[in-house]
């Protein structure tokens, strides 16, 4: 009997293919699905934070603010009304 037959089957090698390919579709599906349950995780998370730090600007603007002193080492300037990038 010799080591490499010429004869395979067909049959065997349909399935085989099928298979695959149905385990890539399925491997597929669980990863989309995943991403989506993350996704959704992480908005819902982001959401709560920041609904958390609205709660607590609100609570902020309630106290007076300090007018006068800037922090500014050269003297008393007004702060910048705009930020701007940096090249």
């Amino acid at each position: 009997m010799p080591l490499f037959s010429t004869q395979f089957g067909w049959r065997g090698t349909g399935t085989t293919v099928a298979l695959e390919l149905l385990t890539v579709v399925a491997l597929g599906f669980a990863v989309v699905g995943y991403v989506e349950w993350s996704s959704d995780t992480a908005v819902a998370e982001f959401m709560r934070t920041a609904s958390a730090s609205d709660q607590d600007h609100t609570n902020e603007s309630s106290t007076p603010v300090r007018q006068g002193q800037t922090g500014c080492p050269v003297g008393k300037r007004k702060l910048p009304t705009q930020i701007t990038p940096v090249p």
